[in-house]
């Protein structure tokens, strides 16, 4: 299993929202770059990137220190925020990120998706975020009406590289990710399972394996030093 750090980009600096909530805001560092160089330092192979401000806008913004951290050619990127048509997607893959994440026009426009991930196979990746049994959209301020499992059965039809899976109610909180409702996507889909939100210790990470996770994206505990990035990859094998 992969354990990926992330990187959530405000005004291009590293931060993190509780539980989504734009007003509820940490900031970390100021340089993306140097902060992805320590990733890199301590093992990581995969990264996750952010757009906070593009995806509460509905269109990329923070392109530029994407793309600076793409350039250090440390590790395969994946990124999303604000990601709703097929000229934004194409600007991140050119600079140089490997999978991009599509959310909120996934659910949005269906059949768009549908398109999208036929046109860039094994690039697209499904950013399912959810409250409770349902998906949230527009950078988690939107709470829709489909089912959680139900969307993900659907788009797990689809050529997409996984599925990123995040209980909004655990993101930000270091109280552990949703293990019950992983188990379940992970059960009931035949397409790689990312694991998001409130991972926190290495006991979350060996849960998550044995759970047959494809990864585990992890953030706040990261950045405020409550979980070793070397000894989480460790235990992740």
């Amino acid at each position: 299993m992969h354990i990926i750090p992330a990187i959530d980009l405000r005004d291009a600096k590293c931060v993190r929202l509780i539980q989504g909530d734009y007003h509820r805001q940490i900031d970390y560092r100021d340089d993306p770059a140097e902060q992805a160089r320590q990733f890199s330092e301590a093992g990581a192979q995969w990264l996750h990137i952010i757009d906070l401000d593009g995806a509460k806008l509905g269109k990329p913004v923070n392109t530029d220190a994407i793309a600076a951290v793409a350039a250090l050619g440390l590790f395969k990127i994946e990124a999303g925020g604000g990601l709703r048509d097929e000229e934004s997607i194409k600007q991140l893959l050119d600079i140089g990120v490997e999978r991009v994440i599509v959310g909120t026009k996934a659910v949005d426009d269906f059949e768009w998706f549908a398109q999208m991930a036929e046109k860039f196979n094994g690039r697209i990746v499904l950013g399912l975020d959810a409250r409770g049994s349902t998906v949230a959209t527009h950078g988690w301020t939107r709470n829709g009406s489909r089912s959680l499992l139900d969307f993900a059965a659907e788009a797990a039809k689809l050529p997409i590289a996984a599925i990123i899976y995040t209980d909004i109610s655990k993101d930000g909180m270091m109280a552990g990710p949703n293990f019950e409702r992983t188990k379940v996507l992970i059960d009931a889909v035949d397409v790689p399972i990312v694991a998001s939100g409130g991972v926190s210790q290495i006991s979350d990470i060996t849960k998550l394996v044995e759970l047959g996770a494809d990864a585990a994206i992890v953030g706040r505990s990261l950045y405020e030093g409550a979980l070793s990035l070397a000894e989480a990859i460790e235990a992740a094998g």
